[in-house]
């Protein structure tokens, strides 16, 4: 399949600590595993945030996230301790509040490093980059490679690239699954925020579209993504680029449901996006 043209979604999933939600995520993995995906997990190496304690911490946590590496689950840096600190938005978020962005370079440097040396501790290796609430700014992208991370998953586009600090950028454009053209789709859950019906329509939605789901090793060793500087412009420019991504897929869902009786000007957008 030429993977230019398919439409391809990655699943991540937020908030992975020791006190998350484990009631329902023993359904989640066990669809996870059944059907053999491999996700993203964003996992926080030392959780501080009180909003993450919903169960009572698991004495085998870093266990687990060794066994979800083993089958080849993608394990990402998730902050450090999940405590926003700085009212900014940083690059690529609208809500001002965040554990990094704003930060000075030492700060932010000493974050990295101490969350870094606890995934080391724990025998975990990432290399890719979430930041809580999606915030963080170009000093967090500078300082990132100094710690071996190298791939970033934020921002809306259509499609990875390579921006001109030679990061990959990963979009995450979703929240929920939904019909989309092609292009890489990163559908963000956090499970901590489920109610006890939410297992069984994520069930469904890996049946309706487990054949488009990938994993990120097979969206990124397909080939380096082109490096492009329009995306990196436009990626910075949130409420825009947001703004463009969610029109897209409105207009791709209407069509997708079988709406023909377009205007002229939708029509032709959504032309542009087959």
């Amino acid at each position: 399949m030429n993977q230019t043209n398919a439409t391809q979604y990655l699943l991540r999933f937020d908030d992975i600590c020791p006190t998350m939600n484990w009631s329902l995520w023993a359904d989640i993995e066990a669809v996870l595993v059944q059907r053999r995906f491999k996700p993203i997990l964003a996992v926080v190496p030392d959780n501080r945030d009180p909003g993450l304690q919903v169960d009572p911490p698991a004495s085998d946590f870093w266990d687990r996230v060794r066994a979800w590496q083993d089958r080849g689950w993608t394990i990402a840096l998730h902050g450090f301790q999940h405590r926003y600190v700085s009212r900014h938005a940083g690059l690529v978020a609208v809500r001002k509040k965040s554990e990094f962005a704003g930060l000075p370079e030492d700060v932010q440097r000493e974050k990295l490093q101490r969350g870094l040396e606890i995934f080391e501790r724990e025998r975990i290796s990432s290399r890719v980059w979430i930041a809580p609430g999606n915030t963080f700014d170009a000093v967090t992208v500078a300082l990132l490679p100094e710690f071996g991370i190298r791939v970033i998953s934020a921002g809306y586009f259509r499609r990875p690239y390579v921006c001109p600090r030679r990061m990959t950028w990963v979009p995450q454009q979703m929240y929920y699954f939904r019909p989309a053209p092609a292009g890489v789709w990163t559908v963000c859950y956090h499970h901590n925020q489920w109610s006890a019906s939410h297992p069984r329509k994520f069930r469904e939605d890996m049946d309706r579209y487990g054949e488009s789901i990938a994993s990120l090793d097979t969206v990124l060793d397909g080939g380096a993504p082109p490096e492009s500087k329009w995306s990196a412009w436009l990626c910075t420019r949130p409420r825009l680029s947001r703004f463009l991504i969610r029109s897209q897929l409105k207009l791709w869902s209407w069509w997708s449901a079988g709406g023909r009786r377009l205007p002229n000007a939708d029509a032709k957008a959504v032309q542009l996006l087959r």
